[in-house]
Parts: structure tokens; C-alpha cells; sequence
């Protein structure tokens, strides 16, 4: 059989098994992402099933993943709503950073990965997942709470710091030392700031370039437009990630709802490769010994991010219940703690045993989050009694009109 043939039947497989994964996340009320990654796993070095021809295109599709993972997540921002979202969160935003932060850094150390394998493993613990998170928000019907604002504030402050952290993570990985990195980081800030500044200024002037009433002609302009930008920040050492972030910050109104509607399925299907690749470069036999780890931090920064979303959500007045809900909604990390760990792993200068840490984390990560997520609001009211009313009627202390 010859090179192509087998490539296409390892694909075909791979693509049907994924949406057999998915089927089943669907049912059990999970996300996807942790059963991906176990499939990537089967398929890797030292699963199941090794793949082969197909190793080629599958990194390629996985870079592609990354880009358009953080262009829909981009799409789902204004530049006035992350600047008025930066003013409003920016304390929780901080309190998020330290608390869950530095868990991942001081297991890093202890395990002797040194200062950039601390850094490394600070973001992969401190990132919420927004994918999930959003997907959970609407499931359960919270769109519309009052605690929901506050959970999107720091979703956008955390999305506005991967935009700082990445490039330098990318510069230090890459060996250019220190002031490498301030490089990349001044570099990352004339980026972000000229960004921000177009997109609040002349968003529209964006939005009718890649704008097109032909669906096609649309998603070519659009998919052109990202992998343009991406390959091009790479470059400058900013990371793909972020240059198509900032692309998608930049497009807006009905431009950016119809891109949203238009690549949504080409990004499930590349974000779903993305995941397995990450779990093709994970060894099965080099997750049992670091679970252990990966418990222990899960347990730490649930609890961290449950304290930032109930301070977060009691700084802007909202009940005992939805300072649960905003905490739990918080806790689920995914697809940009892989990115990280993916970066690293890629680059080659940190610890083998961080990608099986990372994938162990997240995998419990994952499933942990949207549990805590649908759970929170009985447990509180299980450890809760109503307060007596002084006319001898119960008030129950969570409801708000």
C-alpha cells in the first residue's frame, strides 16, 4: 500500500474515532477536550495504535488549530469591551494571576525544571479555559446571571495577559535570554497597543476588507487573513496565537458575527487535531508518574480559582450563589494550557515529563471544571440554612430580585 493511501486511511480513522469521542462527551454533559486528548495518546508513541504517513499533516493541522482557536476567540471581543472589561477586572484580574499562577511555578521548581519551566507551568495552571467556560455559561443557562459579567471580565484580562506572557515565553524558550525577552515583550505591547488602537478607531475599515457577501470568497479572505497575520507574528517572535487573537479583536459587528457562524466548524475540526497531537508527543507510560503532581495542583487551583471568582463576583455585590457560580465557572482549563505546554514541548528546552503533566492536569482540569460548574449551586445551598425573618417568615439569604 502505497504512502498516501495509508496516510489517508490513518486520518480517516483518527477523524471518525474523534467523532465517536465527541458523540460521547455529548452525552455525559462533558467537554470534549479530555477525551481528545486521551485519543491523541492512544494514537502516539507508545499507545495503541502509532500513526505513521499521516504524523505530517496532523502538526500542520494542529498549527492551523491554535490559529483559529484564538481568531473565534478573538471574534468574541470588541476593543471597547476589553478595554472597559481591563478597567473593571483588573484587581481580580491580578488576585487570579497570583493565586493561580503560582501554584504551577512553585511544583515546577520543586520538581527542578528550573526558572523557564516555572514559567511554563505557571501558565498552564493559571489559564481558565474560555472554550469551556462559555460552553458551560450556556448550557446551563447563565448567560443572562449577574455573576456572568464578572466571570467574562477575567476571562478578557486573562486573554489580554496570555497576549504579554506568550511572546516572551516563545523569546525565552528560544534561548534569547533576558533581554530577548524584553524584546519580545516591547515588541507584544506596540502590537497589542496598535491593535486596540485600530480596532477602536477604524475597526470597520477591517471588517470590509475581509467582509464578503460570497461564503467563499469570505472564508478565504478570512482564513488567508489569520494565517497571514499569524505567520507574520510568529515571526516577530510574538506567537501565531496572538497575532490571530488580535485579528479577531479587530474585526467586528456583523462582520465578526458571520466569521464566527462561518469557521466555527473548520476550527472544531482543527482545534480537535491540535488536542491530538499534543497527545501524540505525550508517552502514556510517563503520565502515572507525575499524577500525582497533576492531583495535587488540580486541587490547589480549583480552590484558587473558587476564591477569585467568589472575591471577584462579592466586589460587585452579587449573592453567596453566584459568587459560587462565578468561581466554579472559572476552574475548567483546556485549550490554552496546551498551547503553552505545546510551545515548550516544541521548542525542546524544558522537562519531557512537563507535556505528561500538563496533559494529566488538564485532563482532570477538564473534567473537574464543568462538574464544579453544574454542582456548586446545591452544595452551597447544602451547607447554607435560611435566615429567619424578624416577622417569622424564612428569607432565603441568595435570592436577589
Amino acid at each position: 500500500m502505497d504512502d498516501t493511501a495509508l496516510a489517508l486511511i490513518e486520518l480517516g480513522a483518527v477523524f471518525f474515532a474523534l467523532g465517536v469521542l465527541g458523540r460521547l462527551a455529548g452525552r455525559i454533559g462533558l467537554s470534549p477536550i479530555p477525551l481528545y486528548l486521551v485519543g491523541g495518546v492512544a494514537f502516539g508513541h507508545g499507545g495503541l495504535v502509532p500513526l505513521g504517513e499521516a504524523g505530517e499533516f496532523s502538526h500542520l493541522a494542529a498549527e492551523i488549530g491554535v490559529v483559529l482557536l484564538l481568531l473565534l476567540l478573538g471574534l468574541e471581543y470588541t476593543a471597547p469591551e476589553l478595554v472597559n472589561g481591563l478597567q473593571k477586572s483588573w484587581m481580580a484580574g491580578v488576585l487570579d494571576l497570583v493565586l493561580n499562577a503560582t501554584p504551577g511555578a512553585v511544583v515546577a521548581l520543586l520538581l527542578g525544571w528550573g526558572p523557564i519551566g516555572a514559567l511554563t507551568l505557571a501558565g498552564v495552571t493559571y489559564i481558565s479555559s474560555s472554550g469551556i467556560a462559555a460552553k458551560v455559561l450556556t448550557d446551563l443557562g447563565r448567560l443572562g446571571n449577574r455573576e456572568t459579567p464578572v466571570v467574562l471580565s477575567i476571562l478578557v484580562f486573562e486573554d489580554l495577559a496570555m497576549a504579554l506572557y506568550l511572546p516572551i515565553l516563545t523569546a525565552l524558550l528560544a534561548g534569547v535570554g533576558f533581554f530577548g525577552g524584553l524584546q519580545a515583550l516591547g515588541i507584544a505591547l506596540l502590537v497589542i497597543t496598535t491593535v486596540l488602537l485600530i480596532a477602536l478607531r477604524y475597526g470597520h475599515y477591517v471588517s470590509a476588507i475581509v467582509d464578503s457577501a460570497d461564503r467563499e470568497v469570505f472564508l478565504l479572505k478570512l482564513l488567508g487573513a489569520a494565517l497571514l497575520v499569524a505567520g507574520i507574528a510568529q515571526g516577530l517572535q510574538v506567537s501565531a496565537a496572538v497575532g490571530a487573537f488580535m485579528l479577531g479583536i479587530a474585526i467586528s459587528g456583523s462582520t465578526a458575527h458571520n466569521a464566527t457562524k462561518l469557521l466555527e466548524p473548520l476550527r472544531d475540526l482543527f482545534a480537535a487535531m491540535f488536542f491530538v497531537v499534543f497527545g501524540l508527543n505525550t508517552d502514556p507510560a510517563s503520565i502515572p508518574p507525575v499524577l500525582g503532581w497533576a492531583i495535587v495542583l488540580a486541587v490547589i487551583t480549583t480552590a484558587t480559582k473558587l476564591a477569585t471568582g467568589w472575591w471577584a463576583a462579592a466586589h460587585q455585590n452579587v449573592g453567596k450563589m453566584g459568587r459560587a457560580r462565578a468561581g466554579a465557572a472559572l476552574v475548567a482549563r483546556g485549550e490554552f494550557s496546551i498551547v503553552i505546554a505545546g510551545l515548550a514541548v516544541a521548542a525542546g528546552t524544558v522537562e519531557d515529563d512537563l507535556a505528561a503533566l500538563a496533559t494529566a492536569y488538564v485532563l482532570l482540569m477538564a473534567i473537574v471544571g464543568p462538574i464544579a460548574a453544574r454542582f456548586a449551586e446545591p452544595v452551597v445551598r447544602l451547607f447554607q440554612r435560611p435566615e429567619p425573618d424578624p416577622h417569622g417568615a424564612e428569607v432565603d439569604p441568595f435570592f436577589r430580585p
